[in-house]
This record gives C-alpha cells, sequence and structure tokens, in this order.
C-alpha cells in the first residue's frame, strides 16, 4: 500500500425514505491506492448503500466521490451507471449460469487481441485458484466457487477498485478463510485497491488495512482494526466487532464497577472467572464448546455476561463461579 490518495469520499447522504434512516448521511473518509477498507455495521445501517454511491449507481442527495481527481458521475448523468475503473461484485454474482467459467471471465475482454485475451484470463484463473474449473459451466459450481468467478471476472479488465458487497455470505468457514486470504494476497500482489462491506466483523479484522464501522447511515469510527477493536468510541462497536457485553449504570453497580458514565462494555476474553471466593459470584448458565475454546453464559439477578475460557472441561452448567472484570470501557 502507497499513500496516494485513489478515492475521496465527501459528505455523502443518499436517504431512501425521509424522517427513517434508509440509507447514509453526510459520510466522509478517503481511500488510498492498495488499502482494503471494510466498512462493518449490521443489517440496515447503510454498507450498501453506501457501496453503491461509491461505484456511480444511486443519485446523491448531497456530497460527491473523487476518483483519481474527478467526480464519479451519478445513474442520471450517463447511459450505463458505474465507473469504468471500479467493478462491483454483488451477492447474486451476475454470471451467465449455462456459459463456461473461462467464457465468463474472457467475455470481460475485448478480441482486439486474442493471445493476450487468452493470457490474461488464465492468469486470473490462476490467481483465483479455479484454472480447473475453466471447462464448467456456472451451473455446476458451488456458491464459494462461483463467487471466486465473479471476483475474477470483475478483475480481469485491469480494474483499479474492486467494491465487494457481502463477499463471503454464501461460502462456508473453511472456504471463507482460504477466500480471505487469497484476495489480500491479490491486492499485495497488484495493488488493487478493495472497498468490501460485510456485518461479519471478523472479514474486517482478519484482512482489512482500516475498518469503518456505520451504525443507523452514519459513520461512527474509521481506523486500523487493532485500534477500533481496543479503542471503539462507541458500544456498538465494541459489540459488533467482538460480541461485548453492554452494561448501563444500574447493572455495573450490581458487578461492584463503579462507573459514572452511563454505559460501561467489555470484551469475553477481559472476563476473569475462578472458583476462588473472590469477585462477584455467578453461576453458569451455559458452557459452549468452540473447539479450542469454551465460551461460558454467566448470570447473575438477571444479567447475563459471557466469558471465553481456553482450559475447557474445568467448568459445567450450574456451577457457582467468581467474577473479576479485567478491563471494561466506558461510554
Amino acid at each position: 500500500m502507497n499513500n496516494k490518495q485513489i478515492l475521496n469520499v465527501k459528505n455523502l447522504t443518499k436517504q431512501h425514505q425521509p424522517g427513517l434512516h434508509s440509507g447514509i448521511k453526510d459520510v466522509s473518509f478517503d481511500v488510498f491506492e492498495g488499502e482494503i477498507v471494510a466498512i462493518i455495521g449490521e443489517s440496515g445501517s447503510g454498507k450498501s448503500t453506501l457501496l453503491k454511491s461509491i461505484y456511480g449507481l444511486l443519485k446523491l442527495d448531497e456530497g460527491e466521490v473523487i476518483f483519481n481527481g474527478k467526480r464519479v458521475k451519478g445513474p442520471d448523468e450517463q447511459l450505463i451507471p458505474g465507473h469504468a475503473e471500479m467493478k462491483m461484485v454483488t451477492q447474486d454474482f451476475s454470471l451467465n449460469i449455462y456459459a463456461k467459467v473461462y467464457d465468463n471471465i474472457a467475455s470481460m475482454l475485448p478480441n482486439t487481441n486474442v493471445a493476450l485475451k487468452e493470457q490474461k484470463t488464465l492468469e486470473m484463473l490462476d490467481n483465483l485458484h479455479i484454472a480447473h474449473l475453466k471447462n464448467k459451466r456456472i451451473v455446476e459450481l458451488s456458491g464459494g466457487e462461483q463467487q471466486r468467478v465473479a471476483i475474477a471476472r470483475a478483475l480481469v479488465s485491469d480494474t483499479k477498485v474492486l467494491l465487494l458487497d457481502e463477499p463471503f455470505s454464501q461460502v462456508d468457514s473453511i472456504l471463507k478463510s482460504q477466500l480471505r486470504a487469497d484476495i489480500k494476497k491479490l491486492a499485495e500482489k497488484t495493488g488493487l485497491t478493495i472497498i468490501l462491506v460485510s456485518h461479519d466483523a471478523g472479514d474486517g479484522l482478519s484482512m482489512a488495512d482500516r475498518l469503518i464501522i456505520l451504525k443507523d447511515g452514519l459513520l461512527l469510527q474509521n481506523d486500523q482494526p487493532k485500534i477500533v477493536y481496543e479503542h471503539p468510541n462507541h458500544y456498538y462497536t465494541a459489540k459488533i466487532l467482538g460480541n461485548a457485553v453492554v452494561l448501563n449504570t444500574e447493572e455495573a453497580r450490581r458487578l461492584d464497577i463503579i462507573s459514572g458514565v452511563p454505559y460501561i462494555a467489555f470484551y469475553p476474553e477481559w472476563v476473569k472467572i475462578s472458583k476462588e471466593e473472590e469477585g462477584v459470584l455467578f453461576t453458569v448458565k451455559d458452557v459452549q464448546f468452540k473447539g479450542f475454546y469454551e465460551e461460558l453464559i454467566l448470570e447473575k439477578e438477571g444479567i447475563h455476561i459471557h466469558s471465553v475460557q481456553f482450559e475447557t472441561g474445568i467448568y459445567k452448567k450450574n456451577d457457582h463461579v467468581y467474577v473479576n472484570i479485567g478491563r471494561f470501557l466506558e461510554f
């Protein structure tokens, strides 16, 4: 990644229904060449609206998008909406399902140089690890394989910015990790700039250079993943990124936590438990086995909190345990 700015998103506002949280409001940020930016938020937070606005698919109420110094035109200003140097991959993939994989990708290139067209198509098949599928029809592929074809199709024509709308929603967890790694490697190799939107925080935390947190169409935070995770500026961010427990002032007092703010939040890994009589007494309501760790659901007087335990098999349902909150965030 270098320091050359490629996109400038300036004060974007797009409301689908006046008076309701149904779009984005006054969103601004910059994107640099070779950067992977993840836009994270719950359903209805405005993620897809923002992505479509960047690409030029929506007529904005206010603001503008600048791509390499030039304003991105809206759908009312050009015959074919979108930007020539950006490509967007949506959840429906927009593939010709009865055509072969090779033809879906090659069709994005002109026939002026057939040898170059074949070379670039085969290179892109290799980059996305789908060369073995080149003669299969799209209808014969899994969702994850179709996702790779859609990305290859978007990138084969010298795309500068790749926009991904929920790119891993149809991929199982094992393939998701591999696809994340492949996309990150491709960006590093080619200098490609990627903006992706997702409701899954893991997508951003694991592969992005920068996280943008959206809530009700508003940009809450814009920073490196580690900084956003450890120093969220809103409890919504802590909740969406790390399943944080959020307690109000009264609930915090009942846990012997003294705080002068309306809310506190803490991640499950910050909750320390033991059978020694030190801390606040809780009851184990459930033990969820997660493989190399367990997640314990703890309860006290209607307050439920989570704790992550890497030593498994020590606690069981209905055990009484003592809880200490090692650290908490104030909001």
